[in-house]
Parts: structure tokens; C-alpha cells; sequence
């Protein structure tokens, strides 16, 4: 499992670099997206990959080896509507600047 979830990472991680080099914007916000996945897979992964383990403490004796850590959880959920939400700018800002100048390519000039 950690094979599997380390490959995607990488993947992810670089595919979204190489879109980022791109010259078009739509390619690089669909870079910007694709590294923003691979990080939320990472910061995923680093809560343990456990797997029928409950996320939460429950009364007693605690042993933390038997629960999932749940900071990971929450913080990529909100890290993917942060994710979606800007996005979403990056597509309207986007089709302002393609408005405007007519290209869309990173620097504004045709080559």
C-alpha cells in the first residue's frame, strides 16, 4: 500500500511540475491542481495508512498504535475545498487576461 501511494505521489507530483512549465495557462493551473493533489496525498499518508482502525480516541487506556490520526483528515479535506475554491479563481482570472489580450499563453505574446 505505501508502494502504491508513494508511485501516485510521484506521478502526480510530476506531471503536475511538468504542466507548470508549460506555456498556455490552462496547462499550468492544471499543474497547479495536480501538485496540489500530490500534496494532499502526502500530508494524507502522513497520518498513517492503517487500515479498519478507528479515527477517534475512545475512554479508557489509550494505546495510539491502534488509532488513526485524524489532523491529517481534516486538515486535507479542507485543503481540498481551499483546492477547488481557487480553482475556480485561477479559471475566471483565466478568462479575464485571455479577454483582454487575446492569448492565452503565460507571458501574453504568441511565439
Amino acid at each position: 500500500m505505501e508502494l502504491i501511494l508513494a508511485v501516485a505521489i510521484g506521478v502526480l507530483t510530476t506531471c503536475g511540475v511538468w504542466l507548470l512549465l508549460r506555456p498556455r495557462t490552462f496547462q499550468v493551473i492544471v499543474g497547479l491542481s495536480l501538485l496540489s493533489y500530490a500534496v494532499n496525498l502526502f500530508i494524507f499518508g502522513m497520518g498513517r495508512l492503517r487500515i479498519d482502525a478507528a479515527p477517534v480516541v475512545e475512554g479508557g487506556v489509550i494505546d495510539p498504535a491502534n488509532y488513526t490520526d485524524p489532523v491529517p483528515q481534516a486538515l486535507v479535506l479542507t485543503a481540498i475545498v481551499i483546492g477547488f475554491a481557487m480553482t475556480a479563481l485561477f479559471l475566471v482570472v483565466l478568462l479575464a487576461a485571455r479577454g483582454f489580450t487575446g492569448t492565452d499563453h503565460v507571458d501574453g505574446r504568441e511565439r
